[in-house]
């Protein structure tokens, strides 16, 4: 076995028992990158000869016992909207396609910290605006599983790079569902934390109530140990909060005895496909099986999910985006003789179509006689939202359901039906509305060999009895173990 086929645990493991050295993981992923990224465009920016620096001054501490974190020399691709200073740090984004921060995003510091190795910013939907990763200014990143089908998105590099073996582990973020909807398409494990569990300086904003950084790996085990690394309360970031300190042995669950799981009845409702259904319901009968309570219930606050969404994401965006100006940083227009030119050109010429639509929508809701007939009553929406969740988990330990109502869709399908990308989200903002923790982990696969995904929604910052759940499931199925034929 290459190195680049292991879980980043079992390569941490190699390097901690001088099996093979730091430098030996990097040069296996950077060999698997060579062999597979002209297929699958995952990387926009790759800097291996950095890397390898940092993975021999790793080495040395490893070697005189100084660092001794869990995953001290392991190589982990890092999302495009994550600053690492020095590096391109781009958003898939033409208006930000030659910034390179002044600083390191609180994650990144603490990556250093446990000795892991950042190695080159992977593909996402522009500003993180998009659910196929087709509105990157680099192009689409494609499916490992199938060329002509998109990886999901925003994080569809960091999930592709992962089903693909060209990363043992990736960041990503989720404001809507990037994270789960990618790692479901994808066939890999994507954890999006509790809102505040990670700290978000040093993520360039897309909807600021919304977003959170997380891992997407091969196993639960993987993605566990990477939150136990990125977690924290950070004073840079004020809605950052501690969570409970737990280690990866105190997750290995055998079974789920006493546990009770609610299925929402209304994420099964019209649209999902029959193949996604009954690979979910499989999944939660496994569950049963190891001992869980399994209950359905009626969620009908669901239907206003999307609308709910996508007004409050979009309202903060067009706020979070007027930034960008071409003047303090980022493209300028060539053209711009005067200061309105330079604001009006250089987004004009900046910004992608997707990115567009959604400032234009969020200035439209919050203008002057639409503010209280949408935003307003989003926000109202939202706490209707949280207070359903609220109330389910007075009688449930979590909740399982689909991550998206279908598989992967055709690349250029959702461009052409734009609608049809937005409901695809469906089961996942609601979760980023509560800021609620979500695990998303494999449980199957359609007639096409597409992978399909189910998602375990935690209580606000007990991430571990999901993650332990999910172990529980991975360790009685194969489905995480699929490969795809590269």
């Amino acid at each position: 076995m290459e190195i680049y086929e292991m879980t980043a645990l079992q390569v941490a493991e190699k390097i901690k028992n001088k099996e093979i050295t730091s430098m030996d993981a990097v040069e296996s992923v950077a060999k698997a990158i060579e062999q597979n990224d002209g297929t699958y465009n995952c990387y926009v920016s790759l800097d291996k000869e950095s890397a390898l620096q940092k993975a021999e001054r790793v080495q040395k501490k490893i070697d005189s016992g100084e660092a001794t974190s869990l995953f001290a020399g392991v190589p982990i691709a890092i999302k495009d909207n994550i600053c690492e200073k020095g590096k391109l740090t781009s958003c898939s984004s033409k208006i930000l396609s030659n910034f390179k921060p002044p600083y390191n995003a609180t994650v990144i510091n603490k990556l250093n910290d446990a000795d892991m190795v950042p190695f080159g910013k992977v593909n996402m939907d522009e500003f993180a605006m998009g659910s196929t990763t087709e509105t990157s200014f680099y192009g689409p990143t494609k499916n490992p599983w199938d060329v002509t089908k998109v990886p999901g998105g925003s994080s569809g590099g960091a999930a592709a790079s992962v089903a693909a073996d060209e990363s043992l582990i990736a960041l990503g973020s989720d404001t809507g569902g990037s994270i789960r909807q990618p790692a479901s398409f994808c066939g890999v494990t994507g954890l999006k934390p509790t809102y505040g569990a990670v700290s978000r300086y040093g993520l360039i904003a897309y909807a600021s109530s919304l977003d959170q950084i997380g891992p997407l790996g091969k196993d639960v085990l993987d993605v566990a140990g990477v939150f136990n690394v990125i977690k924290g309360k950070d004073v840079k970031d004020g809605t950052s909060m501690e969570s409970e300190v737990f280690d990866l042995a105190d997750i290995k669950l055998d079974n789920l005895k006493g546990k009770k799981i609610g299925i929402p009845n209304d994420y099964f409702g019209e649209g999902i496909s029959a193949e996604v259904a009954a690979s979910v319901k499989a999944a939660a009968q496994t569950l049963k099986d190891l001992g869980a309570d399994v209950e359905e219930f009626d969620m009908p606050i669901v239907k206003y999910a999307i609308p709910t969404y996508y007004i409050i994401a979009c309202a903060e965006a067009c706020s979070n985006l007027s930034r960008f100006d071409g003047i303090k940083y980022g493209y300028k227009s060539k053209d711009a003789f005067n200061l309105t030119d330079v604001y009006f050109k250089s987004r004009s010429e900046g910004f992608g179509m997707e990115v567009k639509k959604r400032i234009m929508l969020g200035n439209f809701v919050l203008s002057s006689g639409y503010f209280d007939a949408y935003y307003k009553k989003a926000l109202q929406a939202k706490g209707l939202i949280c207070k359903a969740f609220n109330e389910a988990f007075q009688k449930y330990d979590f909740l399982l359901g689909p991550v998206a109502p279908t598989t992967a869709l055709k690349m250029g399908e959702g461009l052409s039906d734009p609608l049809a990308m937005y409901l695809g989200d469906i089961y996942t903002v609601m979760i980023n509305i509560a800021g609620l923790p979500s695990l998303a982990l494999p449980c199957g696969f359609d007639t096409n060999s597409m992978p399909i995904g189910m998602q375990l929604i935690g209580k606000p910052f007990d991430e571990k009895t999901i993650l332990s759940a999910g172990y529980a499931y991975q360790n009685v199925t194969e489905w995480h173990k699929r490969k795809p034929n590269l």
